[in-house]
């Protein structure tokens, strides 16, 4: 399946920096260990200048596009998110794959705007596509033990929708391995293969297991690397209307990101010259743009740097 989807043997990757804007969150999510409440002293949101120079370095390194994610603050409403957006496409040549559909509801809830104004504002301050996370499990009763704060299934099919409409490409994600059942790691994928046979605005799919250290839900027995890469195989033969599946270097490092290769997945995904969220639960794989490229070499296939819309880039 993956060769018929993508008949050349050839992994593509991107060069690109996770930029996580603020750990302030009110949404409290058992699974996350990255967020801090309104009285924690190590709770953060970037200035501009911080901003501005962590895309400089990306840039440096050959980067051409930043990951943008950020708690749900209470204190940014969308007039800060237009004044960054424009503020970096100001000073700098780089696509934006920022705010998920979460930190979008949020904004919308926050500001007294519909979901689909709030994009189209995004939109045109700077931003270019939008990333899938905060998916978990689509399904309403994971979502309602795990995060009762944060947008239901529903709100992140229709964030994902509307961005599709007005022309953004979109990501999708499912982070597994915690209290859902395979009943329910089904619907999730159900439903993201309904929206793009609806939209096709999805460019790629991302699975990878909950790292439960330092999270509330600590005593949850990690899924480990058999169920990844079955969880991979399925996805890759379910999803047979998303072209892409990128393999998680980030949570099961390089060599089962390796064989993932070889269960489905064709993309590398990301360098991720700088990485914050899974890192706090514990886990904390680095790998250089030469690794990543090693890692495919090593099976026989060519590595492929490539642009959010998944286009060869030099």
């Amino acid at each position: 399946m993956r060769y018929r989807k993508n008949p050349e043997p050839a992994v593509t990757y991107i060069i690109d920096r996770n930029i996580n804007y603020t750990n302030y969150c009110v949404s409290r999510c058992l699974f996350c260990a990255f967020y801090r409440s309104k009285n924690d002293e190590d709770r953060y949101t970037l200035d501009t200048d911080s901003i501005d120079r962590k895309i400089s370095e990306t840039k440096e390194l050959g980067g051409a596009q930043i990951l943008m994610q950020g708690g749900l603050s209470p204190e940014l409403d969308i007039e800060w998110y237009e004044a960054t957006l424009r503020d970096i496409k100001r000073k700098h040549d780089i696509h934006i794959h920022a705010f998920s559909p979460p930190e979008i509801c949020h904004i919308a809830g926050l500001s007294g705007l519909s979901i689909s104004e709030t994009i189209r504002r995004l939109n045109q301050a700077g931003l270019d596509s939008i990333p899938g996370g905060g998916a978990e499990i689509l399904s309403r009763r994971v979502r309602d033990e795990l995060s009762p704060n944060k947008c239901s299934a529903d709100e992140w099919i229709e964030v994902m929708r509307q961005a599709h409409l007005q022309g953004m490409p979109t990501t999708a994600t499912m982070m597994f391995g915690h209290i859902e059942t395979f009943e329910e790691r089904v619907e999730s994928l159900r439903r993201i293969r309904d929206l793009q046979d609806e939209t096709g605005g999805f460019t790629a799919f991302i699975p990878w297991p909950f790292q439960p250290e330092n999270t509330a839900l600590s005593g949850v027995k990690p899924s480990g690397g058999f169920d990844y890469l079955k969880t991979v195989a399925i996805s890759r033969l379910y999803l047979d209307n998303v072209d892409n599946i990128q393999a998680s270097w980030v949570t099961q490092g390089p060599k089962v990101a390796q064989l993932a290769l070889l269960f489905g997945a064709n993309d590398m995904g990301s360098t991720m010259i700088e990485e914050n969220v899974v890192k706090a639960a514990g886990v904390s794989f680095r790998l250089s743009e030469k690794e990543i490229r090693s890692i495919v070499e090593d099976l026989g296939m060519e590595p492929r740097k490539r642009n959010m819309y998944y286009q060869p880039v030099d």
